[in-house]
């Protein structure tokens, strides 16, 4: 049995894709998987499993897609994977509410990012690490692989990755 995380995409808790967190621990568990709980409702699911990562991806999205009706990208990374993330952040001295992890489940690139001011970015194994400065609510950085990916913060990084890691 593995301790995993699934970072949902694009989950508006107040409009679009309104996945209440309580109804998706609910559904996991329907879907059996372990002891699953989220933390903080923007789309993390913690649970235990001894399915495969590529196994729960299609799980879950497709127990999201029957019981919602819509198609949300779900990203899964073990508990180990999260704590590796967690130790390997370039700027473990900055608030954790400044840098944030952007995962990917390709390899990730800097292609193609624009309007890069304060921020600085570096590459992970899976993600792309984004040191904010100054925060989020004034960039106007554009990085291309958002757009299959899904960001948390490195606070939220963090305590997911400890979740995690007391189900194994």
């Amino acid at each position: 049995m593995t301790g995993w995380v699934a970072l949902l995409r694009a989950v508006n808790v107040g409009g679009n894709n309104k996945i209440p967190m309580v109804e998706l621990a609910a559904l996991a568990g329907r879907l059996g998987l372990m002891q699953a709980r989220t933390y903080i409702a923007s789309g993390n699911l913690i649970f235990a499993s001894a399915l495969g990562e590529h196994d729960l991806r299609g799980l879950i999205e497709d127990g999201i897609e029957a019981e919602f009706g819509t198609r949300i990208g779900v990203l899964v990374r073990s508990a180990e994977e999260l704590a590796d993330v967690a130790a390997c952040c370039p700027w473990p001295e900055r608030a954790g509410n400044r840098v944030v992890v952007l995962f990917t489940d390709v390899e990730p690139s800097l292609d193609g990012v624009r309007n890069q001011a304060g921020e600085v970015l570096a590459l992970g194994r899976r993600e792309i690490f984004i040191d904010y400065d100054e925060g989020m609510g004034t960039s106007k950085l554009a990085v291309p692989a958002a757009k299959s990916g899904t960001a948390r913060n490195m606070n939220t990084v963090r305590k997911l990755a400890e979740l995690a890691g007391s189900l194994i």
